[in-house]
């Protein structure tokens, strides 16, 4: 699969894969994340975002990172369920993650492909938030997210598998 830097023409697209795969929140009795509104083209033009491109040539999934207190950040990672499963969204990370620096994220405690699955990855909880990570769980709280159901995680570049 090929992961390339996404194109400014491509951002729309993006919101359609971050829309559908949301949808699987309706699954675990969380219709309002399913029906939150994606990133907004301003905030995925103004990140770095990589693609994962499919066999027709147009991106099956996306992971939009900034910089967070030093880390790389994923602000957002999203696969189109027709691709679902398929280890795409690890491939995305592990395409970020060598940089060579820390990655951080934030997500669902107890979603079954939230914090388990970050966890198979190597991420591990975050015990003490940085001020940025603080930043960002303070801005999640106002949009509505229960910070009791969310977790800050880090993957230490000694964590990374080769």
């Amino acid at each position: 699969m090929l992961i390339r830097l996404a194109q400014p023409a491509e951002l729309p697209y993006l919101q359609e894969i971050e829309n559908a795969s949301g949808e699987v929140f309706r699954e675990v009795g969380m219709p309002e994340i399913a029906d939150d509104d994606p990133m907004s083209l301003e905030a995925l033009a103004g990140n770095e975002v990589w693609v994962a491109v499919g066999e027709r040539g147009v991106p099956v999934a996306f992971i939009a990172i900034g910089d967070v207190d030093g880390a790389v950040h994923i602000h957002q990672v999203s696969v189109h369920p027709s691709h679902a499963r398929q280890g795409i969204g690890a491939a995305l990370i592990e395409h970020v993650r060598r940089a060579g620096r820390a990655v951080t994220l934030t997500t669902f405690r107890d979603v079954p492909w939230n914090q388990p699955y970050y966890e198979r990855l190597g991420f591990r909880a975050v015990t003490e938030t940085s001020a940025g990570l603080a930043e960002i769980m303070r801005e999640e709280a106002s949009r509505g997210l229960d910070p009791a159901t969310r977790v800050a995680m880090i993957l230490l570049p000694a964590q990374v598998r080769p």
